[in-house]
């Protein structure tokens, strides 16, 4: 492992806060981010100038590199040094690909402010937009980087009047996402001006770029650059206005240090008592105060084992510290404490509060983990609010292995690539013997079959991608009895659809069961109109976007058999009557219990197949649907091909929402189903000869089609080995 000469300087400035930056670099695929890294990179002598835009250091993956696009998110911490003053950046280089969304939003946590990238010439795409609105919602500061100025200038040949124009139009559309999404607090606030340093210019693959400041400063202007362009003068421009100048400078005016705005971004990302020692602690970034770790990322070494990286929000972590899991529940040991190099880990002594940490001892820890020190134990300790994800697993694959003996390997390699990405969601069934992986789309599920190949050197046989669907009801229903197996005891349900609001909310975090009942009961007083009363009726949460509330009175035993009540629900909803897929979209309203006297004929194995038969009895009485992903299409495309690509969209049951004209390029926006899109790539090349550029995204859930339900819920439960006819709802109805 290389010494780094520069990693002495590093941890001195970690334990001055001013001189610290957490920033990461966000953008759609293919805008430039990793080529731009490469150059900061050299910039701090850790690679070889010559080599920055084509190494891709920071994207050291096998695959990263055969590939082109980044897929894990990359650490390393830099020394820059501006007018004898020397600081360090925390940089975080993230994924464009849509199906790594989940690495981006987790990186976040860990930040105060992204470099959001831009091609100059392609300009806001689908993942531009999302990225900037998770940071947003992160309360992460962005500002601007435009890339590529070179194409401008060489490819399009255009005049400095045309590039201004082109230019502004990208800051007008930064400006408008932040004052559309972001908060009154940050609305005008985090606006961008080119004229005050907000936005650099310039390009990575060249590696020259400037502010207006820097421009003004160095006596240059717009012409004089395209005219050292002409005279083929890179090298005098890449001396002149160094990118890494131009980003870095950008980052240690523009972006704030964690002294600023940690006590500004926790109210945002944590919901405890700010007036707590917990709270008082993270809000004046103390190095001396109590320990607190947020964990943004997780990933496993083969020979170091589970490395948990996280942002350190109060106190000073040292190997050897004791420390606590709130979620998990658990306590570990720091066996080692580590700063990040790109594809290396520095070991050092200690890391303080305002910085990000890589920690080996925590095999418990996921991502959204809260860790704490011994001091907060007894002081009701609120952990960071759960990170929120852009989109869903939409595509699932079996698999299976070639070796009946690697069955074991194979279980243990999918929990551990669950571990590292909360986004695969792996099923385990060694009843049925399937072994599931569900992602993001084609790409993250090729990856993951591929790490199972390679890095757990695993022989297996995979399907072919299926849609992940839900199940849902369309009526209001009810009420259905549930009865107990030993017929002592009763539970009745009604049925209906649930807001869209709460749905929402279930879905990104802000309401669940690991979150408190007033602070729920608060939620829903303010973004979805209950009263106290109602909001204080909720029994139960599945992640899955449903909800069980309690409309009984004085019922006797009522809170010994809740526990047993809420696993039966979160049990049938898990795998609905329909077709053997989650539920989505339920409220279920608990209006009578009749419970025996004596608690041994209550139990879980009692209660929970009461609450599963009248749960499947009311779904399958409410006219029940499957819900399909729809993914939002951004095709670019010249306008000659724009009635093919339309024509492509509209036999795969999509439908265009805007058609924007760019000079001789078309932007066609649509909505497709993600069952349609399966393959697509080929088709999409074949009818524009190569020349459409596109990006998908999972938007929401829609119903499937009457006329094609029975056939895809047919489809389903084949595929599952379930009987091809689904029950009748009169196979769980029950009578007194």
């Amino acid at each position: 492992m290389p010494r780094f000469k520069q990693t002495g300087e590093i941890l001195k400035l970690m334990h001055d806060k001013n001189k610290v930056r957490n920033i990461g670099i966000i953008a759609h695929i293919d805008h430039g981010k990793t080529t731009m890294s490469d150059s900061l990179l050299a910039m701090a002598g850790l690679m070889a100038p010559t080599r920055a835009g084509e190494a891709r250091a920071l994207d050291f993956l096998e695959e990263e590199q055969k590939r082109g696009i980044t897929i894990k998110t990359a650490n390393i911490s830099l020394l820059y040094e501006e007018e004898g003053n020397q600081y360090v950046i925390n940089l975080i280089d993230t994924p464009g690909h849509v199906d790594f969304s989940g690495k981006v939003t987790r990186a976040m946590r860990a930040l105060d402010g992204c470099v959001l990238l831009v091609d100059a010439v392609e300009e806001f795409q689908i993942m531009t937009e999302v990225r900037l609105r998770v940071a947003l919602e992160e309360f992460v500061k962005p500002v601007c980087y435009i890339n590529k100025f070179d194409r401008l200038i060489k490819e399009l040949k255009m005049d400095p009047e045309a590039i201004q124009e082109k230019l502004l139009r990208i800051i007008r559309k930064f400006n408008e996402i932040v004052q559309t999404y972001g908060s009154e607090e940050i609305r005008n606030e985090w606006t961008i001006n080119a004229g005050e340093g907000e936005v650099a210019f310039g390009s990575a693959l060249d590696r020259w770029g400037f502010t207006l400041p820097m421009l003004a400063k160095k006596g240059l202007t717009l012409p004089k650059i395209l005219e050292m362009y002409k005279n083929d003068e890179l090298e005098k421009l890449q001396e002149m206005l160094p990118l890494s100048e131009a980003i870095l400078g950008m980052a240690v005016h523009k972006i704030p240090n964690p002294d600023e705005h940690q006590p500004r971004r926790i109210p945002h990302i944590w919901k405890g008592d700010l007036e707590s020692e917990m709270g008082k602690y993270m809000m004046a970034v103390d190095p001396k105060g109590p320990l607190v770790i947020c964990i943004s990322n997780v990933i496993i070494d083969p020979q170091a084992g589970v490395i948990s990286t996280g942002r350190v929000f109060s106190g000073t972590i040292r190997k050897g510290d004791d420390l606590n899991l709130i979620g998990a529940e658990k306590t570990a040991k720091a066996q080692q404490v580590s700063i990040y190099m790109g594809a290396y880990r520095e070991i050092v002594d200690e890391i303080p509060a305002g910085n990000i940490v890589a920690l080996m001892g925590l095999s418990e820890a996921r991502a959204g983990e809260t860790i704490i020190g011994d001091e907060l134990l007894d002081k009701d300790p609120v952990p960071f609010e759960s990170i929120k994800y852009v989109s869903d697993p939409v595509l699932t694959v079996a698999v299976e292995p070639k070796r009946p003996t690697d069955l074991p390997k194979l279980i243990d390699a999918m929990q551990k690539m669950s571990i590292q990405d909360p986004n695969l969601v792996t099923t385990i069934n060694q009843e049925t013997g399937e072994y599931l992986l569900a992602g993001m789309g084609e790409l993250h599920l090729e990856i993951a079959v591929k790490d199972l190949k390679s890095q757990y050197n695993l022989d297996i046989i995979q399907s072919e991608p299926t849609v992940v669907y839900r199940e849902t009801i369309r009526e209001e229903v009810g009420p259905f009895m549930g009865k107990s197996p030993n017929k002592h005891n009763r539970v009745f349900f009604k049925f209906s659809p649930l807001d869209p609001k709460i749905i929402e909310l279930i879905r990104t975090g802000e309401i669940s069961e690991i979150v408190s009942s007033s602070k729920i009961e608060e939620i829903l007083k303010d973004k979805v109109g209950w009263t106290t009363r109602e909001a204080r009726q909720v029994f139960a949460i599945n992640e899955n976007a449903n909800m069980m509330i309690d409309t009984t009175t004085g019922i006797q035993g009522l809170r010994e058999v809740k526990q047993h009540i809420s696993g039966g629900f979160q049990w049938a909803l898990n795998e609905g009557p329909l077709a053997g897929e989650s539920v989505r979209g339920l409220l279920v309203d608990m209006v009578d219990i009749k419970l025996h006297e004596d608690p041994v004929h209550r139990g879980p194995a009692q209660m929970m197949p009461c609450v599963r038969q009248a749960l499947f009895a009311g779904i399958l009485s409410g006219n029940p649907t499957l819900l399909e992903p729809i993914s939002i299409i951004q095709v670019r495309v010249p306008a000659a091909e724009m009635g093919n690509v339309t024509g492509l969209l509209s036999s795969k049951r999509g439908s265009i929402r805007d058609v924007e004209q760019e000079g001789p390029i078309v932007n066609i926006t649509g909505m497709v189903p993600i069952a349609e899109t399966l393959g697509i790539s080929q088709e999409m090349r074949a009818a524009t000869s190569g020349t459409a550029f596109w990006q998908m995204t999972f938007d929401h859930y829609a119903p499937v089609p009457d006329s094609m339900l029975a056939d895809t819920v047919k489809k389903v439960r084949v595929r599952k080995g379930m009987d091809p006819n689904p029950p009748r709802a009169s196979e769980y109805i029950v009578r007194e």
